[in-house]
């Protein structure tokens, strides 16, 4: 056997390189078991974390997927509660028509029944009131005839809902200038309700649309 001889860090790492099997040798004298295992160990422990991770991944989606369900089901509930408490705050409303023509400065003289909104509309449908609005017109919740101070007349049109929100201002808006159109009457637009979607508070406060608050 051929001598070999290391005068330098140099040599030493050429002689490693030319007998991979003193590498070997050399690295288990140096290092521990623990330490010449890591790479292995490293490399399971990262399987096993991708592994966690996609199974928390699936978990999530399933959880997802619960949340998108249970707010379904509480949207159709609050749906069918509303269905249940729109009569109440109608029912109600009907009681304090007086009360809410008084509160508009007015003397309520009656409160318009379908036949009497129909004999308001013109036998030809206007331009700008097609047959779906004015089957609408027809169905709203109240419209009122009321008297000012100096005995002018004037119109109350009322939308009532358990909660006050879009639709409600909009179609007491609508109806209340399909009114004033119809009759040349100045028009209130009214909504009554026990709660008011906050979005509708600045059409309220703006005062284009009067709110009255049912008692609970």
């Amino acid at each position: 056997m051929a001598t070999t001889t290391i005068n330098t860090i140099e040599d030493l790492v050429r002689v490693l390189d030319e007998h991979p099997e003193w590498l070997e040798a050399l690295r288990t004298r140096i290092l521990t078991r623990e330490l010449i295992e890591l790479p292995r160990r490293f490399e399971e422990f990262a399987v096993s974390v991708d592994q966690r991770f996609e199974e928390q991944g699936k978990e999530i989606v399933e959880v997802k997927q619960e949340v998108r369900e249970v707010k379904r089901e509480v949207r159709l509930l609050r749906d069918d509660v509303g269905d249940l408490k729109g009569p109440r705050a109608e029912e109600e409303t009907g009681k304090d028509i007086a009360f809410i023509a008084e509160q508009l400065g007015l003397t309520l003289t009656r409160v318009l029944t379908r036949d009497d909104l129909l004999a308001l509309l013109p036998a030809q449908p206007l331009p700008n009131l097609p047959s779906k609005v004015r089957h609408s017109f027809t169905k709203a919740d109240f419209v009122a005839e009321a008297a000012d101070e100096s005995g002018e007349t004037r119109y109350i049109a009322v939308e009532a809902s358990y909660t006050v929100n879009g639709r409600d201002t909009d179609r007491a808006s609508r109806n209340a200038g399909i009114l004033t159109q119809l009759t040349g009457k100045a028009a209130h637009a009214v909504v009554a309700g026990y709660r008011i979607d906050d979005r509708q508070r600045p059409v309220i406060e703006s005062g284009d649309v009067f709110w009255h608050e049912l008692e609970p």
